[in-house]
């Protein structure tokens, strides 16, 4: 029995995601393609992920050249739709071209990258980028969860990481079974 895409995809769309720009310099000028499958992968050394569609041109751009991830603010619904291929017409792009890579002035955080590798992902080519700049900005990411974009919301009390189980600080559930 095989699996039924759009079934897959409504329950894929159940985990909720950010969503960035993932830009470069081409020969055109700067190309960006929104994305939302994008993850840290390491901190030592620093990299983190994007997976793009093989057919988009981005696919094709983001070969050898280093890359930048845009996280966009919560207000950044039109920029989205924008580089998913829904031309806004009367937006305005304003690129920080400066560094290794473009950067989207009022983004919640960036990543410049140079590439890392590269991994057959089937209809994607997953991209490894190493990070040699980034910056934290202000305000709230932009969500999209259940074919919607949306807010964070409430934030819950506490700083659960802290107290988890597998904390790399050594005070996780490992280093409590060893005492044992």
């Amino acid at each position: 029995m095989g699996i039924d895409a759009r079934e897959l995809r409504n329950c894929l769309g159940r985990f909720a995601t950010g969503v960035t720009v993932v830009a470069c310099r081409t020969d055109d000028g700067i190309h960006g393609v929104t994305v939302n499958a994008f993850s840290a992968v390491s901190l030592d050394p620093p990299l983190v992920l994007v997976s793009v569609d093989r057919r988009s041109r981005a696919c094709r751009h983001l070969e050898d050249t280093p890359f930048a991830v845009n996280v966009l603010p919560e207000t950044g619904q039109d920029l989205a739709l924008h580089f998913a291929g829904r031309p806004q017409r009367d937006l305005d792009v304003d690129w920080d071209d400066e560094g290794p890579a473009p950067r989207l002035a009022g983004c919640v955080a960036f990543f410049a990258c140079s590439p890392w590798a590269r991994y057959d992902g089937g209809d994607h080519v997953i991209y490894l980028g190493k990070i040699e700049e980034f910056a934290g900005g202000n305000g709230d990411p932009l969500v999209f969860h259940g074919g919607r974009f949306r807010g964070l919301g409430e934030g819950l009390a506490g700083s659960p990481w802290l107290d988890s189980l597998d904390c790399p600080s050594g005070a996780g559930w490992f280093s409590a079974l060893s005492t044992r």
